[in-house]
């Protein structure tokens, strides 16, 4: 089946209808146009299907441009393989999406028996792109009499003319992988949104299968730093790889963002299908109502900001003042070293975050983490971590089994404690027995102090670390980790201000962050334990 149930008869029609037009040649198909010029062609050729400038042809705005030569732009043999462009909500990402499908699909870009892929969080998503494929085609006779659509399985297969053969199809993130395919092009819309990034990796090696393929992720900001648009954006943005181009549009993150001005700045789309009015509206909710600034910030000033911002110890980009190198000399020169360990439950994360003041006042933080290593692609699904990786790059240690076995940790206080002079490790009074039994075992001693997870304890402790990320007398070399569980975890009161560690969301874990606030407890500030809690514990 065809076209809205097209078939010979009705294409035939169709055909007699464009042979009974004027011969006019594409826009993109006339002689001498360089790649560039022919793919803007294109895309400016084809019509607006809705919204307010409905009925009328696409035109691309300043950064759209600006994006598509980078794109296409380049000589041959320097071509691009990956384009980021991720800019606030509402400013012409599912058009942009579709057109760039479409010409590669059946445009200038397309080559015989081509494979293109949108991609989306689920079905509904990824239908968004195939939908306005679909609208598109449906306006364009000469489009329309080429292509075969079948809307049940959201795909469209080209039968005639440039990329014969070529086939379209949605894909999303909840249903098939992507497995076995070979794009030609693949875009990804709103990747942010993406649990994890298996449909992600499936389709970037796939694409090598192709003498030349491309792909392009469209997409506000996420949230973490560790999902996996922000480490491509990160990445491409220090310019390690000329195959990778990103462009993002955001608002600083210290603007005032109920400014119009910022709003305007970021929002190119504002006064020619973005309504002004709206957006205005919903700065003003944010402002009234922080519940909404959040979500305002991140959608439509596309920053980089948690749900939870508002209730996190320090912003992201504070801590970030501490990515500089740790300088593992003062850790074994004979000053003291302190350290807060969280043995927390057999089957999530223990941490160890060791601390030492060097002779300018900064405060070098080493960190250590086990997990077990069984169902470890469950949870790393579950808690949105790349727990694989981070084993990979040595920031956490998979235990064999299906809990964290102590002897483990033991042994690695052990190995330390030979090294160092360990001169106190604050630990969570809960589950300790157990680690207790581990370190008589291997003969290992070392200086552990109780610490009480309570206001009281943890108030004092949360304070100093503040001042000190305050005023960047922190390193610690950009730990993934530690970074990812400071924003896990959201400082919650009492009725007297006093401030201690919670988790922010069901998932995610916080257990070094726990872990180096003890630390700096054992550092900074003296807890009074009392002589029956003292013997209890003891």
């Amino acid at each position: 089946m065809g076209l809205r149930g097209f078939g010979s008869v009705a294409r035939k029609s169709l055909q007699d209808e464009i042979d009974a037009k004027p011969t006019l040649q594409p826009p993109w198909k006339k002689p001498n146009l360089k790649r560039l010029q022919r793919v803007i062609a294109f895309l400016q050729f084809l019509p607006i299907t809705k919204g307010k400038r409905e009925g009328k042809t696409l035109k691309l705005l300043p950064n759209q441009r600006a994006f598509i030569t980078d794109l296409y732009g380049r000589p041959e043999g320097k071509e691009v393989k990956l384009g980021v462009l991720s800019e606030p909500r509402g400013n012409g990402k599912t058009g942009l999406i579709a057109g760039l499908v479409l010409c590669h699909l059946l445009g200038p870009e397309s080559e015989p028996r081509g494979a293109c892929y949108s991609a989306g969080i689920d079905r509904q998503q990824a239908s968004l792109i195939f939908d306005e494929m679909e609208a598109i085609i449906q306006a364009v006779p000469e489009f329309a009499v080429r292509c075969n659509i079948q809307r049940f399985r959201k795909a469209i297969e080209v039968i005639e003319g440039d990329g014969v053969g070529s086939k379209y199809e949605a894909l999303s993130a909840d249903g098939r992988r992507a497995h076995g395919l070979a794009p030609s092009f693949w875009a990804y819309d709103e990747l942010a949104q993406a649990k994890d990034r298996t449909l992600l990796d499936n389709l970037q090696t796939a694409m090598g299968k192709r003498n030349r393929s491309l792909g392009v992720i469209i997409s506000t900001q996420a949230s973490s730093d560790i999902h996996p648009l922000s480490e491509i954006i990160d990445d491409g943005m220090k310019g390690n790889d000329n195959s990778v181009v990103v462009h993002l549009t955001t608002a600083p993150v210290d603007a005032d963002p109920f400014d119009h001005e910022v709003i305007r700045r970021v929002n190119p789309a504002m006064g020619i299908f973005l309504d002004e009015g709206d957006i205005f509206a919903e700065a003003e909710r944010a402002r009234r109502m922080p519940s909404f600034e959040s979500a305002f910030r991140n959608l439509r000033l596309n920053q980089r900001i948690s749900p939870h911002a508002r209730d996190l110890l320090f912003t992201l980009e504070a801590w970030g003042e501490g990515d500089g190198a740790v300088d593992e000399s003062i850790f074994t020169d004979g000053r003291p070293v302190y350290g807060g360990l969280d043995l927390s439950a057999c089957i999530d994360l223990t941490a160890l975050v060791l601390c030492a003041e060097d002779d300018d006042g900064i405060v070098h933080f080493k960190s250590f983490a086990w997990t077990p290593d069984a169902n470890l692609e469950e949870r790393q699904s579950y808690d949105r971590a790349p727990y694989d990786v981070w084993i990979r790059q040595g920031h956490l240690a998979a235990v064999p089994g299906a809990a964290i076995d102590y002897g483990f940790v033991a042994v690695e206080l052990g190995t330390l404690s030979g090294s160092m002079n360990l001169t106190q490790i604050n630990y969570d009074r809960w589950s300790i027995k157990s680690l207790q039994q581990a370190l008589a075992r291997y003969g290992v001693s070392v200086p552990l102090e109780p610490f009480g997870q309570g206001y009281a304890s943890m108030a004092p402790a949360i304070n100093e670390l503040e001042k000190l990320v305050a005023a960047k007398l922190i390193r610690h070399g950009g730990n993934p980790l530690l970074r990812w569980c400071f924003s896990n975890a959201i400082a919650v009161k009492d009725p007297a201000g006093n401030r201690k560690l919670d988790k922010s969301k069901p998932y995610g874990r916080i257990d070094a962050a726990v872990a180096a606030v003890m630390a700096i407890g054992a550092m900074k500030c003296q807890e009074e334990v009392p002589a029956d809690v003292a013997s209890m514990i003891a």
